[in-house]
């Protein structure tokens, strides 16, 4: 047999060594793909949850906060009724029963020499619960920062997933019954499409 002829046969097999290549190596990166966009959907998942938690812990934190002060402004409103009436006993009373938090916000006021309205506009007033609140809003605010990141990451694999799909199909094309060039020309472009794939899915962040 001639070289001439031996020739379309070779490179028949050349282009079925590739393609069965491709396709292996196109099926494993899909299913990879696949894998990773189930696995940052689910850390989407818990940190909506996280967010979400903390978000009811911070409401929480902000109505004890909220009730705290409700409760120091009634003592503080019977202190002002019992100085105006000068009773200095039930003043005393009072001030025995002002919560640690106001009562320090109190002496403040009391030291500045009752210049500000009252000794709710101070610094030194921090109602139990308003350092937690804020804490919790942020890391809900965090949190929910963090799941619309993960959910993000986890689209791109699957867009990748719809890429590495394209390839298949190339490559799947390309094993028809026709001509040697477009059988080539449509390998070559699945592998084009492949490559570019595999390097974009190198930028992405992997969790296992």
């Amino acid at each position: 047999m001639s070289d001439s002829s031996t020739a379309p046969h070779r490179e028949s097999r050349i282009l079925d060594i590739v393609t069965v290549f491709v396709l292996s190596v196109t099926a494993v990166l899909t299913a990879w793909c696949g894998f990773e966009a189930s696995k940052w959907g689910g850390e989407m998942s818990i940190a909506f949850s996280q967010a979400s938690s903390a978000r009811i812990q911070a409401t929480a934190a902000e109505g004890q906060a909220r009730d705290a002060r409700l409760y120091d402004l009634s003592m503080f409103t019977q202190w002002v009724l019992a100085e105006e009436a000068g009773n200095d006993e039930l003043r005393v009373f009072i001030e025995e029963r002002f919560t640690p938090e106001f009562a320090v916000a109190f002496s403040a006021w009391e030291a500045g020499g009752r210049t500000e309205r009252g000794p709710f506009v101070l610094d030194e007033y921090v109602p139990p619960g308003t350092d937690e609140a804020v804490e919790l809003a942020a890391t809900a605010d965090a949190k929910f920062e963090q799941a619309l990141e993960n959910n993000q990451r986890g689209d791109n694999y699957s867009l990748l997933t719809v890429l590495f799909a394209l390839v298949l199909f190339l490559t799947a094309m390309s094993q028809r019954d026709a001509a040697p060039w477009i059988r080539r020309v449509l390998l070559g472009l699945g592998i084009v499409v492949g490559v570019v794939g595999v390097i974009i899915m190198l930028t992405f962040p992997v969790k296992i």
